[in-house]
């Protein structure tokens, strides 16, 4: 029988899925949603080095904040508690590449320092700076955790004319979706995993999945675009295209969390 928690639980998650679905004509959507980067944390504290956990909790502790998960949508909930920090942000959260050979060029898809990838770039600087304030690098962790999320969703590192998917109109059941907001929420929600479950699921990816830079990670979220089968026939979406596809999610999750705990690892040492 399931628990009272598990079924709330459960319930919670389809509830969400449905939600989604009513306003994903509505906004942009917000990459993953709260399951993919809760996983993507609960992913990267696991793999943490003594230091940077060590690190990690004495930046969050003073806000009544102690993991990773605790901050890992908190760039997203900005829209609601702090909407003017949102704004100047809100271009950090993706990267819009100009060609369909997935090259990061900075002077052409992040001027100014102004999407993911700089926006990574800047705030792992700030939170390697022993000299800025808890606060400053508390922050910058934050963004961190969140961005490396962020720049794993294929949509989140595509192409400009569908604003990365937000414009491509897809149906489900009975459902509307924008594509992008089947990839931030309905492929992971549809699962009714928990975030912990999911993490467990995930766990052991390979060392491969650890290196490389924000810019390389990108380019590859752009290669997932360009090469696979993100885009639906007939703008139609059924259970055999999320079966499909939720692997290529579930590995850029893991992979992002292989190298979120990477970064920290090395920037808090």
């Amino acid at each position: 029988m399931m628990r009272r928690e598990e079924l709330s639980e459960s319930t919670m998650l389809r509830k969400l899925t449905f939600a989604a679905a009513a306003c994903a004509l509505a906004a942009p959507a917000l990459a993953w949603g709260p399951l993919g980067h809760r996983t993507v944390a609960g992913l990267a504290d696991r793999q943490l080095s003594d230091a940077a956990r060590a690190e990690v909790q004495a930046l969050l502790k003073p806000d009544n904040e102690r993991t990773l998960v605790d901050v890992a949508t908190w760039a997203d909930d900005l829209r609601d508690t702090d909407p003017g920090l949102y704004r100047q942000t809100s271009r950090q959260h993706y990267v819009n590449f100009r060609d369909d050979q997935c090259r990061y060029d900075a002077s052409r898809d992040c001027r100014g320092g102004e999407c993911v990838v700089g926006a990574l770039e800047k705030y792992t600087a700030i939170l390697a700076d022993r000299s800025n304030s808890r606060a400053e690098r508390a922050d910058a962790l934050r963004f961190v955790v969140h961005f490396v999320g962020d720049v794993h969703q294929p949509l989140h590192a595509s192409f400009k004319p569908d604003k990365g998917g937000n414009t491509v109109q897809v149906r489900y059941g009975r459902q509307n979706w924008n594509l992008h907001g089947v990839w931030d929420g309905l492929l992971l929600n549809s699962t009714h995993l928990s975030w912990p479950k999911y993490v467990n699921r995930l766990s052991g990816g390979r060392d491969a999945e650890r290196g490389g830079t924000p810019e390389r990670w990108a380019e590859e979220s752009c290669a997932i675009v360009r090469d696979g089968d993100i885009y639906p026939a007939g703008n139609k979406i059924d259970d055999a295209y999320l079966e499909r596809e939720r692997p290529v999610a579930e590995q850029r999750l893991r992979a992002a969390g292989a190298r979120l705990a990477a970064l920290l690892n090395k920037t808090l040492r």
